[in-house]
Formats: structure tokens, sequence, C-alpha cells
């Protein structure tokens, strides 16, 4: 019954993060997007079954290929992301139709693995999954962290301060007197 409840709990939050990624959603520039994949690596490795004790060397060789199969799904997430930044300098995301792919193509390929898995007769059990998901997500959340840095970088917060949201730096102000 446990097992089970954990794949249901899975499938649920799986359901709800592929839900939210079509939704906008403001980016936070906060230094704490990475405690949920630490919270769910921790739980991960604080369980039993991470590594099949019987086939321990390709079960952590499996374990390695979910782990990138999560980074390199978020990242593409983070990647395909629309990002747009709104007059009060928040910034905000929306998944587009090539997120829809790379969440497709990265559940496949951890379908695929689990399926190779139990066909070699390796058990992996939910917390290595916990470990995969914890490693998109991380990748997600430091990709788009890393985007909205840039996109403020890029065009400050000069959409807030003309809106009169923000008051302007001092550099800002210095040009406004020029003629």
């Amino acid at each position: 019954m446990s097992r089970l409840f954990d794949v249901l709990v899975i499938c649920a939050v799986l359901a709800l993060l592929v839900a939210r990624q079509f939704s906008a959603q403001r980016v936070g520039d906060e230094r704490r997007w990475w405690v949920l994949p630490a919270v769910l690596t921790f739980v991960a490795l604080k369980s039993d079954g991470v590594i099949d004790p019987h086939h321990e060397a390709i079960s952590g060789a499996m374990l390695g290929a979910g782990l990138l199969v999560g980074l390199i799904t978020g990242a593409g997430w983070g990647w395909t992301a629309r990002l747009w930044q709104e007059p009060d300098a928040s910034v905000w995301s929306r998944g587009t139709r090539a997120t829809l792919f790379i969440w497709a193509g990265g559940m496949g390929l951890r379908v695929s693995l689990a399926a190779a898995a139990l066909a070699l007769g390796i058990h992996q059990g939910t917390p290595a999954l916990l470990v995969s998901l914890a490693a998109m997500l991380l990748a997600r959340s430091g990709v788009l962290v890393l985007r909205t840095r840039s996109l403020r970088e890029q065009y400050g917060d000069a959409v807030a301060v003309a809106a009169g949201v923000m008051p302007p730096t001092p550099a800002q102000s210095m040009g406004k007197g020029r003629a």
C-alpha cells in the first residue's frame, strides 16, 4: 500500500507541475530556490531503495542516468519557458510548446530507464525517482534564476522606473538633467 501511495503522490506532483508550467507564474530571484530539491534529495537518500543492494554497479549507473535525464529535462524546461518583466519589475514565466516537447521527451526517457531497470531485474524504488525529480527541479529553478538575473541586467528596472513604481537610481536621475 505504501508503494502505491508513493506512486500516486509522485504522479500527482508531476501532474501539478505540468499544469502549472503553462500558467503564468512569478519568478522569484530569491536565494532559496534550491531548498525543495535539497529536501527531496534528503528524503530520498534517507529512505532505502536508492541503490539496489544486489546490483550495486548497474543500479548506480541507472541512478546516474536518471539524474542526467532530470538535469537535462529541468534545464530544457527552464530555457524554453517564456520570460517577461511587468511594470512593477516582477519577472513572470510561462511554458511554451517547446516546453511540452521537453517534458514529453524527459518523461519518455525516464519511463525507458525504469523499463530497462525492470528488464535487468534491478529494483529502483521511489527514492530513485525522487532524486531524478529533485535534479529536474534544481536545474529548472537554476536556469530560471540565471535568466531572470540576465533579464534584469539587460533591461534593468527601467520599465519599473518609467512606470513610477520604483525611484530612479542615482545614475538614472543624473541623466535626466542633461540635454
